[in-house]
């Protein structure tokens, strides 16, 4: 009996990580069904949450653990088949199951699910490492009820009673499926967030129509068609431009107001800055992290449902009516065939964030995947999946939402969706973008680049293997991203940085 069993796990791959974890290469499905069942027995002890599994062959010496405080290099067929002995003659001895030798239940991690810091809101998350934390509530023009957080200041020393906000002021606006959590979840030394207050700068963190922090309305429910029958187009011209006048009228017109956005928060920057182009003059300068606008040349499963995007109503059924559903079916389906992840973890995989945008394991710092897991996703309408859908199936333009032929001339006045005329953009603009990036590829960002009026800075991160998601997690994205990022905010500037302030104040209360 040991021989079989003893064959099967010499081409399992068993990794540990600082987070409790227990996975399968997808080598094992192909095998007989006493392989699924011990397969599914892993998946019921709930340690599918991480680890990276690459190659048997060329990898399997990084993978093992010593035991018994033992180093051991497997380097020989001989030492693999030592290794398991070894785990075998374990489990006979204290008559126990291989997989509890191999990864037993009760194991001491650095982050655990009892880790008070997963079920902290992004205030709590502030305020735990000493940061001061502020919650608004904003109401857009039609109806949606959105939390605004902020970091007024940096810490205060000890000793220290004056505390003075700065003038400084930076809008940090999440992607799609985040929220004003993914800014601090990777901790003061590495969150953005944290960065640009030490940095002295007045943070505020928006939260979009639909996630964790703004799921009301003033007159619609939550669970309701009506409630999610929006796209990144309403929140570019709601949202934003509600959480923007709140927090120039909080710190007054000749505030410096930056913006920085993260994919989807950078394309609903581009839309509301084309489209009512006094937000130019308001704000001081952009900052795009992962870009997106243009969606020629994208990786990402989401590139599969373009073939669907024309049936608006088959995707709604598919995806999800209202929200879209982070765990159906159809998510499972697409992690499985169309993931671009050799060998990655099923809880990674099928977190919809990770099988949108990609996964980069060596720039990702696992100990954080308990508290991203339990903060994403945090909630997105599926009609803005479709609206990304459509521009993909439109040879990747950036367009308004298509209601087809007779919906598009009643909305437009024409049988197709109008484009964004970022040619009015004229606001400063730099664009930092990735190689490795699924959705924002850096032939879209080139194109992107040339189309606006006064780009400030093109700039690629110089790691091939960086991808969408490591602008907010990543362990180097300080050294590679952010540091970059603080020297263009001191440098770059509008144009109307010095312009009346009663100018832009007639202008804006002309509009509303």
């Amino acid at each position: 009996m040991r021989l079989p069993v003893l064959f099967l796990f010499t081409i399992v791959l068993i990794q540990y990580g600082d987070c409790q974890s227990t996975w399968f290469s997808h080598i094992v499905g192909k095998f007989n069904n006493k392989t699924t069942q011990l397969k599914n027995y892993v998946q019921d002890k709930g340690r599918g949450i991480i680890n990276h599994v690459g190659s048997v062959q060329n990898k399997v010496t990084s993978y093992f653990k010593p035991a018994h405080g033992r180093s051991l290099d497997v380097t020989t067929e001989d030492q693999i088949k030592g290794r398991f002995q070894i785990y075998l003659n374990e489990a006979e001895m204290y008559d126990s199951k291989l997989f509890d030798v191999i990864a037993p239940a009760n194991m001491k991690y650095n982050c655990t699910p009892d880790d008070p810091t997963i079920y902290m809101t992004t205030p709590q998350l502030i305020a735990l490492h000493g940061y001061p934390a502020e919650s608004h509530v904003v109401i857009t023009d039609d109806g949606y009820i959105l939390t605004l957080h902020r970091i007024p200041h940096a810490k205060v020393g000890n000793g220290s009673n004056r505390i003075e906000i700065p003038r400084k002021t930076v809008l940090l606006h999440h992607g799609l499926l985040g929220s004003s959590a993914d800014w601090v979840m990777a901790g003061p030394e590495k969150g953005l967030a944290y960065v640009l207050s030490n940095a002295g700068y007045d943070v505020w963190l928006a939260n979009v129509r639909g996630n964790t922090y703004s799921r009301a309305h003033i007159s619609l429910n939550s669970d309701r068609r009506a409630f999610w029958n929006f796209t990144f187009h309403e929140v570019s011209q709601h949202d934003l431009p509600a959480v923007i006048d709140y927090i120039m009228e909080t710190k007054g017109l000749d505030a410096k107001l930056n913006y920085i956005g993260h994919s989807m928060g950078t394309t609903v920057l581009f839309a509301l800055l084309s489209t009512k182009t006094h937000y130019n003059k308001v704000l001081r300068a952009g900052y795009a992290l992962a870009p997106v606008a243009y969606m020629t040349e994208i990786k990402s499963p989401i590139r599969l449902l373009a073939r669907f995007a024309d049936d608006i109503e088959y995707l709604l059924n598919l995806l999800g009516q209202n929200e879209f559903l982070p765990q159906n079916a159809v998510l499972r389906w697409l992690s499985k065939h169309a993931c671009e992840i050799s060998h990655i973890e099923e809880a990674i995989c099928e977190n919809s964030m990770f099988m949108l945008c990609g996964f980069d394991e060596k720039q990702f710092n696992r100990t954080l995947l308990p508290l991203i897991l339990s903060h994403v996703p945090a909630g997105a309408s599926t009609r803005t999946l479709i609206h990304y859908a459509q521009e993909i199936r439109n040879k990747g333009q950036f367009q308004m939402f298509d209601f087809g032929k007779e919906g598009n001339k009643r909305q437009y006045g024409t049988p197709t969706p109008p484009q964004y005329p970022l040619e009015k953009i004229t606001l400063p603009i730099a664009l930092l973008g990735a190689q490795n990036d699924w959705l924002a590829s850096t032939a879209d960002v080139t194109k992107l680049y040339q189309q606006l009026p006064n780009p400030i800075e093109n700039y690629v991160v110089p790691l091939e293997e960086f991808n969408h998601i490591d602008f907010l997690y990543a362990i180097d994205a300080p050294k590679l991203v952010y540091n970059k990022l603080l020297d263009l905010l001191e440098k770059g500037g509008s144009k109307y940085e010095n312009v009346d302030v009663e100018i832009i104040t007639n202008e804006i209360n002309e509009l509303h």
